[in-house]
This record gives structure tokens, sequence and C-alpha cells, in this order.
């Protein structure tokens, strides 16, 4: 199947709060990219400062954008049939979720999503830095305009097939989400245990 990976950037980091303003999407089939779709979206409302800091999106930008609503069918549309993963993807899928069922829709709950950054965390346990410029970098992979949907969808997809070129990762999908699953609980423990230390 193809994966189709999702990039989403906001007016802040509350899903039930703050609005996406900008969709990213690539599509890879057979290990090559073949498709790549943007969305830029009107909030509704103005964009804090230290989001446009990340982003460099501004009011400006979006002005003449449509609402998340009157794009919410593509977006859905570009999920189907299809695998779904994001970067860092708790943050990407619950701000796409809160935004398709504003406009009446839903994500699929029988498909888990795939997650370089679990990867990433795993194959790269030595480097200090997980960020996606940075494992990019390291896997040679050109990541020119960051906190940028399209072009981090792209960068993260790369990173997601070159992660998966590497022996330690199952091939195939079922034992790929049990490894993601039980590596992101790991991860998940040691980050709890790293904090109550500090």
């Amino acid at each position: 199947m193809p994966i189709v990976l999702l990039d989403v950037e906001t007016t802040g980091k509350d899903p039930s709060a703050d609005r996406v303003i900008e969709v990213g999407i690539a599509v890879a089939r057979g290990g090559a990219i073949v498709h790549r779709r943007n969305w830029l979206v009107n909030p509704g409302r103005p964009i804090p400062k230290e989001s446009t800091e990340v982003h460099k999106i501004t009011d400006e930008d979006v002005k003449d954008a449509p609402p998340f609503e009157a794009v919410a069918a593509e977006v859905h549309a570009s999920l189907s049939g299809c695998i779904p993963a994001a970067y860092n993807a708790a943050f990407d899928k619950a701000f796409i979720a809160s935004e398709l069922a504003r406009a009446g829709l839903a994500l699929r709950r029988d498909i888990e999503w795939l997650d370089p950054l679990v990867w990433a965390r795993e194959l790269q346990q030595g480097e200090r830095s997980r960020a996606l410029s940075e494992v990019a970098a390291r896997l040679g992979i050109a990541h020119e305009n960051a906190h940028r949907a399209s072009d981090d969808a792209e960068a993260a997809l790369k990173v997601l097939l070159a992660l998966a070129r590497d022996v330690r990762v199952p091939r195939a999908y079922g034992a790929l989400v049990q490894e993601q699953r039980r590596l992101a609980l790991a991860q998940a423990d040691e980050r709890r245990l790293r904090w109550r230390g500090a």
C-alpha cells in the first residue's frame, strides 16, 4: 500500500483550541515519492507571533486562503487507501482529527500511523537531537524549508523510507506497527524516568 505522510503547521500546540494553517502531504509508492500536495488554510483568527516565528506563516499569507472546512474533504480523501504517517505522529494526528471533526469527518480508527520519530529515536540512539532536519541531515536527505508543511512532509517521508531499509525494522506492516508500539511505550517510559530524575 502507498504511504501518505502528513504534516501540519498550526497557530499553537493545543489541538482542541488552536487551528491548522497549513497541511502538506507526500505520498510514496514502492519506495519512491509519487505525489505531493499543500494547502494553506485561513484559521479564522490571528496567528500568534511565537507561531509565526517557527513557520514564518503570517496573517497576510493566509488572508485569502480557504477555511479548513473548504478543503477538509480533499485532505480526508488524500488519506484514504494509504497507510498514514507523520513525524511525531501524535501531534499532527490530533490536529488533523480535530479539524476533520469540526468539518463533520473522521479519521479511520482501524489503521495505525507510522512515526519516523519513533524509529529515529531507536536507530539513532547515540545522537543528541532527533529534530527532523538533523535526522534528515545524518541520512543525507535535503531539508531546506523546515517548518513548512509540504517540505517537512517530504523530508519526513524520505527519512521514514531511509530508516525502513535498516535490518532492525520489520518489513511487514503488522510487525512494523507492533514493534513501533513497543518502542514508543519504552521511549515514553524512558523520558518519564529522565524527567523525574532531572
